[in-house]
């Protein structure tokens, strides 16, 4: 960019020169004060624009984050980063009542870090005010470790911590240590390991009858971006003299299997991922983990296996979701599987209202930000003992047939019959879905998103799908809407006529804009970022902050479609003083 500068003559005339060195020191001197002008403007507007620059950088922790990742983890030679062993040791209780807790970390974005309590530890959330948990840092700052959640399948407490403004411009970046109190007294040969970062790490692992399913944040960067999995083999232990390493059977997007050990392990023990140097001048690297392997165990009691369920993944849904459960149950879902991002509003009261209500309802904490296909896999490995099929659909979308408008009431053989035989070797059904705008909607419709949402986009859009569990690859492939099958089954794809999915997308402007805050997709871009403009993901026209267009309430309305309104009205309320109100208002 050239920068250009006009600078304005003074209204005062400069006396004549008499004389050739008159004119010639006039000119000098004309000279050095236009470029002493030019010099000063210029400083007074590049030093302003840098530090503005630096500030920038400091303030955006996606930028920090990004740089520091490609720029200290990635060698020239692999992909894959050294591992330091960063499990804390935990120590006695100190004279003053606190100790320090095992426990292992990794960077999240924001600037926090996830504190995950070793399984060994019982470390329960905070009871009372004086139990302040606390991480502590080399220079002698603390950040106080707020509680999060316990998770699932292993029952880990879990924390997080503020990052210190020093540690942002520093790289490698030291693992907290997390103690119970304040006043712990970090020991002078405390070791600092490298926090790893959650771009590039081990972060869940499930075991299946055969073997073991490994989550990695990574080696396989992108869609369409997988290397072989015989570049990588799975490490069972943290001791390099004990380890056992097995070799990986797939490596597909995020998901990575592995055989079992050829010992038996009885307690968890810390799962890693390792790339296999492919010749003499490279090292084996190992990606870091926060992952624990467990041996399957089998219930005492096995539940029955339900032949349909249901399963998604939400953030902040508490206002959608009892809709969405109370009409799929109606017609034939028969278990919820609902894998819960990081909710802050009343998501439990409402799971917990709908049990109370005999709704069969599992509610799966999943930590774990821009993991959706990640999640599904793991949600085919979870469902695989407990359903036949799987119908993965999100809480504003709704299947529905056409040939359901006679139907005097809902049945429970109603999705049942949009399906193949118990002998068909069709492992997958897929519906197109309608997108439905705001319908010049101004907030939450009172009685719900099928009553409120009528107007909507008249092209059939993306589908969705219900899966044999069964059926599904070995490398559990997904690409969100529909899942990869074995070579022996068959994918089918329902006339609208047949079956629809209503996906109420374009919504009330104060609901829509939430979107803005993330994608749950690992390869959907968020909103704010101005990259991959032209994505399906993105909506017509809105640019990349969350400011309401002219004319919002009236867009995407091509069609007036009532179907599912009036089918579920008829379905579903009852009368009142002034109107109607669906089964699902409180």
């Amino acid at each position: 960019m050239t920068l250009s500068f006009k600078t304005c003559s003074s209204p005062r005339s400069s006396p004549k020169s008499t004389t050739g060195a008159d004119d010639a020191a006039a000119q000098f001197f004309n000279h050095k004060t236009s470029y002493r002008a030019h010099t000063t403007t210029l400083f007074f507007i590049l030093v302003p624009l840098s530090l503005f620059g630096l500030f920038s950088l400091y303030c955006s922790p996606n930028t920090i984050y990004r740089a520091a990742f490609f720029a200290t983890v990635r060698p020239t030679k692999s992909r894959i980063v050294s591992y330091v062993i960063n499990t804390q040791d935990s120590s006695p209780q100190q004279s003053n009542g606190s100790r320090r807790i095992k426990a292992e970390a990794v960077l999240w974005p924001g600037w926090e870090i996830l504190v995950i309590v070793s399984p060994e530890e019982k470390v329960l959330p905070p009871q009372l005010p004086g139990e302040n948990y606390t991480c502590f840092y080399p220079n002698g700052e603390k950040a106080t470790a707020r509680f999060v959640a316990i998770l699932p399948f292993t029952n880990r407490t879990t924390f997080r911590c503020s990052l210190p403004g020093i540690y942002r411009h520093h790289h490698p970046i030291p693992t907290p240590v997390l103690a119970t109190s304040k006043t712990f007294q970090l020991s002078p040969e405390t070791r600092w390991p490298d926090l790893p970062l959650w771009n590039f790490v081990v972060f869940e692992a499930i075991s299946t009858e055969n073997d073991v399913v490994l989550l990695v944040k990574g080696p396989n960067r992108g869609l369409g971006s997988n290397k072989p999995p015989e570049s990588f083999r799975c490490v069972f232990g943290e001791e390099s003299d004990t380890a056992i390493r097995t070799p990986v059977t797939s490596s597909v997007q995020e998901v990575f299997r592995c055989s079992f050990p050829n010992k038996t392990i009885d307690t968890p023990v810390k799962i890693y991922l390792e790339a296999v140097a492919t010749d003499h001048k490279e090292e084996t690297k190992t990606v870091p983990s926060v992952a624990y392997f467990s041996p399957k165990r089998t219930l005492t009691e096995p539940r029955e296996k339900s032949l349909l369920c249901a399963t998604t993944m939400v953030y902040n849904v508490a206002k959608y979701l009892r809709e969405w459960v109370m009409y799929h149950a109606a017609i034939g879902i028969q278990r919820f599987i609902i894998y819960d991002n990081g909710s802050d509003d009343e998501l439990n009261d409402v799971v917990e209202v709908l049990k109370s209500e005999r709704y069969d309802i599992t509610k799966v904490f999943w930590i774990w930000p821009k993991t959706q296909e990640a999640g599904f896999s793991h949600a085919a490995v979870y469902g695989n003992d407990l359903c036949t099929w799987m119908m993965y659909l999100d809480v504003d979308e709704f299947l529905f047939s056409p040939s359901w408008d006679n139907k005097s009431q809902p049945s429970d053989q109603m999705i049942r019959s949009l399906l193949p035989s118990d002998h068909s070797m069709i492992g997958q059904v897929s519906f197109k879905s309608h997108e439905f705008g705001p319908s010049n909607q101004t907030e939450h419709p009172r009685g719900g998103v099928t009553q409120g949402y009528t107007c909507r986009r008249e092209e059939d859009q993306r589908h969705k799908s219900i899966v044999r569990l069964s059926a599904i690859e070995h490398s559990l492939y997904t690409a969100i809407h529909h899942f990869g099958l074995k070579k022996e089954y068959e994918w089918r794809v329902a006339d609208t006529e047949e079956g629809v999915v209503n996906h109420y997308k374009y919504q009330a402007w104060l609901e829509f804009k939430a979107k803005f805050k993330r994608r749950v997709s690992a390869y959907v871009v968020d909103w704010t970022r101005v990259s991959n403009p032209k994505s399906r993901d993105r909506t017509p026209g809105l640019g990349f902050r969350p400011i309401e267009p002219e004319g919002w309430g009236q867009r995407f309305c091509e069609v007036k479609d009532l179907r599912l309104k009036r089918l579920t009205r008829k379905w579903f309320s009852h009368p009142v003083k002034d109107g109607y109100k669906m089964a699902w208002q409180r």
